[in-house]
């Protein structure tokens, strides 16, 4: 029976994206080229958070990418495949790109989603915020900006809710 154990209440969820926000704020102090680019689902409602506490700061655009076609797994094959859709309505040449997820894990969503912003431009620098980082790396990739590291076994499951897909913030361990 798996054991299920909450990580974040909905306040810490909710310092942890103003941390996130604060921390971006520092770094790109008075650029005007900054776009969010949130990696669907969660990583997309999590920029839209964050670009809603940056906008009193400064002018940031907010964008969404679907993974699926970019994947390493993809079965096109695959009879259910269902294909959803980017959101980039915006130039990505020479922005200050930072994209945008829930949970940092092996790296291969981060891959995906660098993957296909590349396909759409040529983006000065890309940053990578994520709200948890849960380590097991299957790729060389970092956060600039992290919420929360936890240690996690590799069998282990994280779970990130959030009120605008979940109707609540939380986020919960799951071990087998």
């Amino acid at each position: 029976m798996p054991r299920r154990a909450q990580i974040l209440s909905a306040r810490e969820l909710n310092c942890l994206v103003e941390r996130l926000a604060s921390r971006l704020l520092r770094r790109v102090r008075g650029a005007k080229n900054i776009v969010l680019i949130g990696i669907k689902t969660r990583g997309e409602f999590l920029a839209h958070r964050m670009a809603a506490l940056l906008s009193k700061r400064m002018k940031v655009e907010v964008g969404t990418v679907d993974i699926r076609l970019y994947r390493d797994d993809l079965n096109v094959l695959q009879r259910d495949l269902v294909i959803g859709k980017s959101d980039i309505p915006f130039d990505l040449n020479d922005r200050i790109v930072v994209l945008v997820d829930d949970v940092l894990f092996t790296g291969r969503t981060v891959r995906a989603a660098l993957d296909q912003i590349v396909d759409l431009g040529r983006p000065a620098v890309v940053h990578l915020a994520v709200l948890l980082d849960r380590g097991h790396r299957e790729f060389p990739i970092c956060p600039t900006f992290c919420g929360k590291k936890i240690r996690t076994e590799r069998s282990d499951s994280v779970e990130v809710r959030l009120k605008e897909k979940d109707g609540r913030d939380e986020a919960y361990l799951i071990r087998e």
